[in-house]
């Protein structure tokens, strides 16, 4: 096992929240409603404090896993608790974890009602994405799977807005469809590396280990199946285009806290899914499938900016704007380059950060005005110059203005889709065109105009102010990672490139080697100079 820190740090980043949640539920009364948040942010902000180590102890030299940890759980049917972390779901873990305590302290204004239950919901959930980022098991992975489902129907059915039962159901029902595709899928490969070696086991690893077998080996129509049936199950948890239906409502009806995990995290998990298992287990039948998957992806990245730029509730609009921008990482994912899959790794990031921010950003006034309509507000950046100025902060972000973390993230996508099919980037550029549209529109309306004479009386009256100093403190580490990701992302991809490039080799074998020999031949080519001279480099 490969630990250098010598103690389990993966089993106490992912089960810290819960201990908290357990003593928060059998130790405070819910009358206490002070103590309840601030234990909870307590929690939750030392879970991030204990998950920065791994940035700072993890190897950059090799792909394979890190800081793991492998006891037997059900050794009868090949089932182990195996945590362990690389590049890839080492940036995912940090993220959850600077978000988890962002959302909590996002949340101490905006819950009134059954806080105890909120809170210790809200760190339950973080255990179940912690998990299904570190699980080196398929059945591990897929308790952390369903466990992160749980809580978050209840976060949007019992604190979110009118239409909460219905967008709580509609959510569940969705997920619960894919993962029982998904738990298909993970059985037929359970019973056939049985078959093929004899041995009971869910490692994640020895599947990597068994593609080219079932590549070779396998019947078609049983890879197709087992591919389609994770495509789908990781699809709508994406979700990508024509499964996203689910989101618009969830988003809308979701405490602001919900919407930013939601966009921040949970969405990471389907396309973390495709990176971790979809690719590196069904190379050749993914293959087989890609430009209908790569298709989708397209659509879903201008059909999710066109239906924001008619929205009228800002947090429509930017859950519609998810939608668009997760296709841009599913397109850099099929890229099935380095490129592509880098920036696709780096946009989810980048998404989780300004896209979180945007949902803190339309929450905010929400609290403060109780509406979301694009109609009620204009002329804010008049009486709200700090809330204007982070807004614009991350308006830039979203739309990748250079020099922040967003252009990062999509010009080494379109390179990547560039480099695998020019017409892929051409058309994803425009999705990126009416991303711009609709976000600089949005902030537009909100923060230029005339201010209406009723906002104008709610912020003499203290209802519509500018950010406290508790809003300014969360948005602070989010505007920092804007900046560093936009201005020094090397140490991101330096983390990323050993994963990513043995992800590669595994999907395509000789990848590499192909490029040099490319490479070389382009070297090679006659220069032509003045005079009609050829002369060779």
């Amino acid at each position: 096992m490969n630990n250098v820190l010598g103690f389990p740090i993966l089993t106490l980043v992912t089960f810290l929240p819960t201990l908290g949640a357990v003593l928060i539920a059998l130790f405070l009364k819910k009358e206490q409603s002070k103590a309840i948040k601030y234990s909870a942010f307590a929690v939750a902000f030392i879970d991030f404090l204990v998950s920065v180590p791994l940035w700072f102890y993890y190897s950059s030299d090799t792909w394979k896993m890190q800081f793991q940890e492998v006891h037997d759980w059900i050794p009868s049917l090949g089932i182990r608790y195996a945590v362990g972390i690389d590049g890839i779901s080492l940036l995912l873990i940090l993220l959850t974890t600077l978000l988890g305590f962002i959302a909590i302290l996002s949340s101490f204004k905006a819950i009134k009602e059954r806080e105890k239950e909120y809170y210790v919901l809200l760190l339950l959930l973080q255990t179940g994405m912690m998990g299904v980022f570190v699980a080196e098991d398929f059945f591990l992975f897929y308790v952390f799977w369903e466990v992160m489902l749980v809580p978050m129907y209840f976060l949007i059915g019992v604190w979110g807005g009118p239409r909460k039962l219905y967008a709580a159901i509609k959510f569940f029902l969705y997920t619960l469809s894919g993962s029982v595709l998904m738990l298909v899928a993970i059985l037929a490969l359970y019973f056939y590396n049985h078959q093929v070696t004899g041995v009971w086991t869910f490692d994640i690893q020895a599947y990597h280990n068994l593609a080219p077998y079932i590549a070779a080996n396998a019947g078609k129509t049983f890879q197709y199946l087992i591919t389609l049936a994770f495509f789908i199950g990781f699809a709508i948890k994406v979700p990508m285009f024509p499964f996203h239906t689910w989101l618009p409502d969830a988003h809308v009806e979701a405490p602001t806290a919900g919407s930013v995990i939601l966009a921040g995290i949970l969405l990471k998990m389907g396309t973390y899914g495709f990176i971790r298992f979809l690719l590196p287990i069904l190379p050749d039948a993914t293959k087989v499938f890609l430009p209908y998957f790569v298709f989708l992806a397209i659509v879903g990245i201008i059909y999710g900016a066109l239906v924001a730029l008619v929205q009228k509730d800002m947090k429509k609009l930017v859950a519609y704007s998810s939608v668009s921008h997760l296709g841009l990482c599913m397109l850099g994912v099929f890229a099935l380059n380095p490129n592509g899959i880098n920036g696709s790794i780096i946009q989810m990031i980048n998404h989780g950060i300004s896209t979180g921010a945007l949902f803190l950003i339309v929450g905010i006034v929400y609290e403060r005005k109780h509406t979301r309509m694009i109609s009620e507000y204009g002329g804010l950046s008049k009486i709200m110059p700090i809330y204007a100025v982070i807004f614009m902060l991350m308006t830039l972000s979203s739309i990748g203005l250079p020099g922040l973390n967003g252009f990062i993230g999509e010009f080494t996508i379109l390179a990547g889709a560039f480099q695998a099919k020019p017409i892929w980037a051409i058309i994803a550029t425009s999705g990126m065109v009416l991303g711009a549209a609709y976000m600089l529109w949005l902030y537009q309306r909100v923060m230029f105009n005339k201010v209406s004479e009723e906002n104008v009386e709610l912020n003499k009256k203290g209802v519509l102010s500018d950010l406290s100093g508790r809003e300014i403190a969360y948005f602070m580490p989010l505007v920092i990672m804007a900046f560093w990701i936009g201005l020094y992302p090397k140490p991101f991809f330096k983390i990323l490139k050993q994963p990513v490039d043995h992800l590669v080799e595994q999907v395509q074998p000789g990848f590499f080697k192909r490029e040099q020999v490319k490479f070389d031949m382009n070297k090679a080519k006659p220069v032509a100079h003045e005079g009609g001279e050829e002369e060779h480099e």
